[in-house]
Order: C-alpha cells, then sequence, then structure tokens
C-alpha cells in the first residue's frame, strides 16, 4: 500500500489536463447518480443531468474534491454555471 502527503499529491496532479479531469468528474457523476451512460457535454449545466438535484450536488462536490485533493470556497461555486466552468475551476487548483 503506497501513501501519499497531500502535497505529494498536488505534484502529482500539476500534468493534469482538462481532458483527463472531465474524464474522471464524468466517472464521479455516473457513480453518484448512478447512471448507465453519461456524456459530458460542453456548457452542460446540473439542470442537464438527470438526478442532480441539491443533495446530490453536495455528493458530487464532496466527491470531487477528495478525487482531486482540492477544497472549494463558496463563492468558488456559487458562480459555477456549467460543468465545463466545474471543470476550469479542478484545473486552475490543481
Amino acid at each position: 500500500m503506497v501513501f501519499y502527503s497531500p502535497t505529494t499529491l498536488k505534484i502529482l496532479y500539476i500534468n493534469m489536463d482538462r481532458k483527463e479531469i472531465r474524464r474522471r468528474v464524468q466517472g464521479i457523476l455516473i457513480n453518484v447518480l448512478e447512471l448507465d451512460k453519461f456524456e459530458l457535454k460542453e456548457d452542460m449545466a446540473a439542470s442537464d443531468v438527470p438526478g442532480w438535484d441539491s443533495l446530490n450536488h453536495m455528493v458530487i462536490i464532496t466527491k470531487v474534491e477528495k478525487e482531486f485533493n482540492i477544497r472549494f470556497k463558496l463563492r468558488e461555486l456559487s458562480k459555477l454555471e456549467t460543468l465545463d466552468a466545474l471543470i476550469d475551476l479542478i484545473f486552475q487548483k490543481c
């Protein structure tokens, strides 16, 4: 078993591109929302995703924070209008 410190994880994610972030976010959505198939599209909003309600929103954000070892500020989250904006924010924080 390998253990990584938060600093080490941050270094591992430095070279991550938006395509990889998109793939991982899509996986989180499929897992949390129990979707059979889901294709993340540009300018897609939470309201466009089946099953994304306020409770699942909190679960998704928590899973994203854990997956990428980042923390969002409330004001950052309140400005997000699309999934691409979320991916951009993750990219900035990684």
